[in-house]
């Protein structure tokens, strides 16, 4: 891992995470852990001889704050893989052809220390200007993302993606096809005792016993709320409690959520269209 690193920050093009995540600090996603927890031994010459070719990766598609990013970190724990980070602001250049030049570097790094992980973060707002790029930028996000495409298609080395987007209407047909990748999962807002899961899993984090805590009342408080607004309603908590000088407790947290209101209630007719359109289309990552 030490000589991969160095290799990937000489590079300058993809970012080396360390993952201090594992999926004990994701609450709920049931499918989708299952779905990784079958792919962990893929890399294998075991896997290899039985005839499994190595997983290409997966596009998780949801709702702002749910875990998406959490997950790409987790998966890194859970299979003990280098997890390295596609910026696409990095890859784009100021002379002509120079930007697919680097998208083909960073490609060729990720490669040379696979087995890894290479997370696309926000693919939709990279590649958001594919159709109509002809006329702002010359075709340079149209040409970088068909270079990237292609390599999904041919790859053979042992690289998992893992791309996550929010926006569905600025994903390109091409890059949802099977094939490129193995499979599409919808991160929807977690459910009543995902919730409660989630909110056991902020407050082990910051140090509070769970059972303390009425976390089935939060978690029936707290409908529509995503995973990072559960934990921004426990940390609004704890500066209540200290400010008081008292130790945090379940009316502290009461009173974080009920003066949050959820982005779920902000823009529900996005999120509305955003759920009619994976109906069907992906596969849900809670069971």
């Amino acid at each position: 891992f030490a000589e991969k690193q160095q290799v990937i920050r000489k590079s300058g093009l993809l970012e080396y995470c360390s993952p201090e995540e594992d999926f004990n600090q994701v609450g709920g996603l049931g499918a989708l852990k299952g779905w990784l927890l079958k792919r962990a031994v893929a890399f294998t010459d075991q896997a290899r001889d039985f005839g499994l070719p190595a997983p290409k990766g997966i596009l998780l598609i949801g709702v702002q704050g749910c875990g998406k990013s959490l997950c790409a970190k987790a998966v890194a724990s859970l299979w003990q893989l280098p997890l390295l980070r596609f910026d696409m602001g990095r890859m784009f250049g100021s002379y002509v052809g120079s930007s697919e030049e680097n998208v083909r570097k960073a490609i060729a790094v990720a490669e040379s220390v696979a087995p890894t992980i290479l997370w696309i973060d926000e693919i939709d707002k990279a590649f958001a200007g594919t159709r109509g790029s002809g006329s702002s930028d010359g075709g340079t996000t149209a040409r970088v993302f068909g270079t990237l495409l292609t390599w999904l298609s041919e790859k053979t080395s042992p690289v998992f993606v893992v791309a996550t987007a929010n926006d569905i209407s600025h994903l390109p047909p091409e890059l949802l096809r099977k094939g490129r990748l193995d499979e599409i999962f919808f991160v929807d807002l977690p459910g009543e005792l995902e919730r409660q899961d989630i909110f056991k899993i902020h407050l082990t984090k910051r140090g509070r016993d769970p059972e303390a805590f009425d976390t089935a009342a939060l978690a029936a408080a707290c409908e529509e709320f995503s995973g990072a607004e559960i934990e921004e309603a426990i940390v609004s908590g704890l500066y209540d409690a200290f400010s008081e000088g008292v130790d945090l407790g379940t009316e502290h947290v009461h009173g974080a959520l009920r003066q949050t209101i959820p982005l779920a209630r902000t823009m529900a007719e996005q999120m509305r269209a955003l759920r009619e359109w994976t109906d069907g289309r992906a596969r849900p990552a809670s069971e």
